[in-house]
């Protein structure tokens, strides 16, 4: 599914063309995602003014006058920035039009995105109050994830996955960080020492930080607001490279389930 570097690539795409825009009105084609959309969003969207655009975890958050809209594109959900009268094919399930004359298009096949209507403070959300620290703000660091993992059992990278210590490291970047720093993603949370955590802390930064740069990671169904595709997935270290050499020993990278997801490790590089 499009991760904390897709969705911040996306907002960074679509920000310019929306900031500052009064909306025209709101299409819903199909209501039936993850949540539904809620009946009325269309009138009470109308007329509204955006004012910005902002990122919590994989939730792309835009702030108009009265409240705001909160998007998840959910595992195949991706939004475009088009032409009003662009016409819409299979799985176009939300156009919000702009006074400008454009829209932004949500694309679903899945249909496990979300498009809703808050008129309270969106930290306020119940999808959103529990959230953990974001991995590139001022709260994030390896003594965070040192106090949180204290007397826990579970495996270091479902640890860093769990989106009420962190938000946004997903399965390939916890696999990516974990390899830059050193450590076996099945080892148990609570015996990794404060010192590699600060490591740890580290790697997910700069992971995420150069796949932002490089516009998210090239997946299946993922493409940037402009239709192309990220880049990141060229300089990856162990994910999805199963059998090929370690990059740091030339050790063959292997692959085991942890909490029901692959994972992708150096068995000589990674302890």
């Amino acid at each position: 599914m499009p991760e904390l570097p897709e969705v911040e690539t996306t907002l960074r795409g679509i920000a310019p063309h929306l900031i500052g825009q009064r909306i025209d009105r709101l299409i819903v084609r199909e209501r039936r995602l993850r949540l539904p959309v809620p009946a009325g969003t269309e009138e009470t969207l109308a007329g509204q003014r955006i004012e910005t655009l902002h990122r919590r975890g994989k939730y792309l958050l835009i702030e108009l006058e009265r409240g705001t809209l909160v998007v998840h594109l959910g595992m195949s959900g991706s939004l475009r920035v088009l032409p009003a009268g662009t016409p819409a094919a299979a799985h176009d399930h939300l156009d919000l039009r702009l006074a400008s004359g454009v829209c932004l298009r949500l694309r679903d096949p899945r249909r496990f995105g979300l498009f809703l209507w808050t008129a309270d403070p969106p930290e306020r959300h119940p999808l959103i109050a529990g959230l953990g620290p974001e991995p590139l703000g001022p709260d994030f660091g390896g003594d965070h994830l040192w106090r949180l993992s204290r007397g826990r059992r579970a495996a270091v990278k479902a640890f860093i996955m769990d989106a009420g210590v962190v938000v946004g490291v997903g399965n390939i970047y916890a696999s990516e960080s974990l390899a830059l720093a050193g450590i076996h993603p099945a080892r148990p949370c609570g015996r990794v020492g404060r010192v590699r955590y600060a490591r740890l802390a580290a790697a997910i930064r700069e992971v995420l930080a150069s796949a932002i740069a490089q516009g998210g990671t090239t997946l299946r169904d993922f493409v940037a607001e402009d239709g192309s595709p990220g880049y990141f997935a060229q300089s990856l270290r162990v994910y999805g490279r199963t059998g090929e050499p370690c990059r740091g020993c030339g050790e063959p990278i292997r692959q085991r389930r942890i909490g029901q997801r692959s994972s992708f490790y150096c068995p000589r590089c990674q302890r």
